[in-house]
């Protein structure tokens, strides 16, 4: 039996009145990954802004980037 077809035989023996709150934990889990996500972008940012490398400017043409990562455009 796999953990979410476990997890429902359990919701399924809870009485109604604990449905609520299960229901408020697993909106927060999905709310838990755009969490991360947003957290992981503001460390990106933060890590750009405090990079002294004064080449960090610099640019290259997209072309140039997806050849050089083995992508054709």
């Amino acid at each position: 039996m796999s953990e979410r077809e476990q997890a429902k035989l359990i919701i399924d023996q809870l009485p109604e009145y604990k449905i609520s709150n299960l229901l408020l934990f697993l909106r927060g889990m999905l709310f838990d990954d755009e969490m991360e996500d947003d957290l992981y972008c503001e460390r990106l940012v933060a890590a750009y802004l405090e990079d002294t490398n004064p080449d960090k400017h610099e640019t290259i043409p997209l072309e140039e980037l997806a050849k050089r990562e083995g992508v054709n455009l």
